[in-house]
C-alpha cells in the first residue's frame, strides 16, 4: 500500500493525533458532507464519543477538538489566539455559522455526548455526527473512525478501504507491502530504502516539492523541539507535571567540555531532545505526527541526534532519514496500527522506535538489510508495551516513553550495523506480533485509562 511520507509526517497539534487532530478532521469533514447534502437543511448538530474518545476524551481534549472542527478549523491551519475567541462566543451563542451552510444550533456541554458505553464496532475510537432539521428528525447521521496518527475512515471506508492500491501499484516504481517485498526490490534495482520511496513519491507530485515539504517537516519538527527545550512551567491538567526539558538542557549545556561527563551524557541529550518535543505536546503545541502525537518525540530525537552528535553527519540525509523512517512506519501502519487505543503503546512508541532506527541506521551508511533489522530490533523490544496515560493525558509516562524509545532506537541502528542484516527474525513477522499482540490485550490497556499505571497512582 502507497502511503505517503506527509501522510505519515503530518503538522498539526497537541496532545493527541487519534483523539485531538482526528476527531478535528472528522468535524471538517462532516461539514463538508453537509454541504453536498441537498436535502432538507439542517437545523442542529449532535456528536457522540465512543469507545477511548469517551474514556480518555477529557485528558486528549477531545471535545474541544471536535469544537474546532465544527468552527472548521483544522489541525493544519488552526490559529490558537482567534480560535479561543471562537469558542467563548460559542459557548455564549450555543450557535455555529459554518460557511455555506445555515446557522446550525450546537451547545457544547449539552451536543456533545461522551458514551461511556461499548465501543462502535470498527474501533476503539468512534464518533457519531448528525445533522437534524428545525422538527428534530435527523438529516444526515455518520459514523467516523479515528485511526490512529490523525487518520480518519468512515464506517464504510473502515469496513470496505478504496481499492486505491490495486488501481493505482501499477503507476508505483516499488509498490512494496511487506518489508520482504521491500528488500526484494531494493536487491533487485540496487536502490536504497530511500530511494525507493522517493521515486513513489514523485509520482504524485515533483521532487523539488518533495525535498521542500521534507525540509519543511524537519523544520517544524526541530521548532519544536527548540521550543520544548526553551520553556518550563507546568504542563495542562489535573496531575500538575511540570516541564524538565529546559532544566535538563541547561544542566548538559553547562558540562560540556567538562571531563567529569559520564559515557553516557549523549543518551541525555538524546532523552531531553524527545522529552521537549512530548512537553510540547502536552501542551497542546505544534507537533509533526511520528506516527502519531503520542509517539511524537522519538523520530526527531534521534534524527537531532544523528545531525549533533554523530561523526560524519550530514545535513544533506535528513530527507534520506525520513523517507526510510517513513518507508518503515507505512509498513507497520497498513499491516498492524499506529494506534494506541487498537494496539497499545507498542503501535505508537514501538512504531515510532522502529521508524528511528531504520533511519538512522540508513544515514550512519546501513544497507537495505540493516536497516530493515534496525526496525526489527527496535519494534521487538517494546511488543506487549501497554498505553495507560494516567488521567487520560499525554504525560504520565508518555513523556518519558519517547525519551526511552529513542535511546531504543539508537541502539538498534548500532546493533543493526555491527552485523551483516541477517538475522532470525524478520520485521514482518514482528510486526504481525504486535498486531496479534494488540488484539488480545484487554481493553483496559489500550488507551482507555482504566489499567496499568493509570489506576496506580500515588495516595498522596
Amino acid at each position: 500500500m502507497f502511503l505517503s511520507v506527509f501522510d505519515v509526517f503530518k503538522i498539526g497539534i497537541g496532545p493527541s493525533s487519534s483523539h485531538t487532530m482526528g476527531p478535528m478532521t472528522a468535524a471538517v469533514q462532516f461539514l463538508d458532507m453537509l454541504r453536498t447534502h441537498s436535502e432538507t437543511a439542517p437545523a442542529a448538530v449532535k456528536v457522540r464519543l465512543h469507545g477511548s474518545l469517551a474514556f480518555t476524551g477529557k485528558g486528549h481534549a477531545t471535545d474541544r477538538a471536535v469544537v474546532l472542527g465544527l468552527l472548521d478549523y483544522r489541525p493544519d491551519n488552526l490559529d490558537v489566539d482567534e480560535a479561543e475567541g471562537r469558542i467563548a462566543e460559542l459557548q455564549v451563542t450555543k450557535t455555529l455559522h459554518p460557511a455555506g451552510l445555515p446557522a446550525l444550533s450546537f451547545d457544547p456541554d449539552a451536543d456533545l455526548v461522551f458514551d461511556f458505553g461499548p465501543p462502535l464496532p470498527g474501533h476503539a475510537n468512534g464518533l457519531v455526527f448528525q445533522a437534524l432539521d428545525q422538527a428534530g428528525r435527523v438529516v444526515l447521521s455518520e459514523i467516523f473512525y479515528s485511526i490512529g496518527g490523525g487518520f480518519v475512515v468512515t464506517a464504510a471506508e473502515r469496513e470496505c478501504p478504496p481499492a486505491e492500491f490495486a488501481s493505482e501499484s501499477a503507476s508505483w516504481p516499488y509498490p512494496f507491502h511487506n518489508a520482504a517485498a521491500m528488500l526484494r526490490m531494493a536487491r533487485e534495482s540496487g536502490a536504497s530504502i530511500a530511494a525507493m520511496k522517493r521515486a513513489n513519491e514523485v509520482v504524485v507530485r515533483s521532487a523539488a516539492e518533495v525535498e521542500d515539504k521534507l525540509g519543511h517537516i524537519w523544520a517544524v519538527m526541530n521548532g519544536c523541539i527548540e521550543r520544548g527545550l526553551s520553556l518550563d512551567g507546568q504542563l495542562p491538567g489535573s496531575l500538575k507535571v511540570k516541564r524538565r526539558a529546559k532544566a535538563i538542557h541547561q544542566q548538559l549545556l553547562r558540562e560540556r567540555g567538562a571531563n567529569s561527563s559520564q559515557p553516557h551524557v549523549a543518551s541525555d541529550w538524546l532523552s531531553v531532545y524527545a522529552m521537549a518535543v512530548n512537553e510540547e505536546n502536552a501542551a497542546g503545541g505544534k507537533v509533526v505526527t511520528a506516527p502519531t502525537n503520542g509517539a511524537a518525540g522519538v523520530v526527531p530525537a534521534v534524527l537531532r541526534y544523528y545531525l549533533d552528535h554523530c561523526a560524519g553527519a550530514e545535513p544533506a540525509k535528513v530527507a534520506d532519514f525520513l523517507l526510510t523512517a517513513a518507508a518503515i512506519g507505512g509498513l507497520i501502519k497498513h499491516n498492524a496500527s499506529i494506534s494506541g487505543a487498537e494496539a497499545g503503546c507498542q503501535g505508537e512508541v514501538g512504531s515510532a522506535a522502529a521508524m528511528a532506527a531504520a533511519g538512522l541506521c540508513a544515514v550512519l551508511g546501513g544497507t537495505p538489510d540493516q536497516v530493515e533489522n534496525a526496525a526489527e530490533i527496535a519494534l521487538e523490544h517494546h511488543l506487549g508495551m501497554t498505553c495507560d496515560p494516567v488521567a487520560g493525558l499525554v504525560q504520565v509516562p508518555c513523556i518519558e516513553r519517547n525519551a526511552i524509545g529513542a535511546t531504543k532506537a539508537v541502539a538498534a541502528a548500532s546493533l543493526a550495523l555491527r552485523g551483516d542484516g541477517q538475522h532470525f527474525m524478520p520485521l514482518d513477522n514482528c510486526i504481525q506480533a504486535m498486531r496479534q499482540t494488540g488484539e488480545e490485550m484487554s481493553a483496559k490497556f489500550k488507551e482507555t485509562s482504566l489499567g496499568g499505571l493509570a489506576v496506580n497512582l500515588p495516595e498522596c
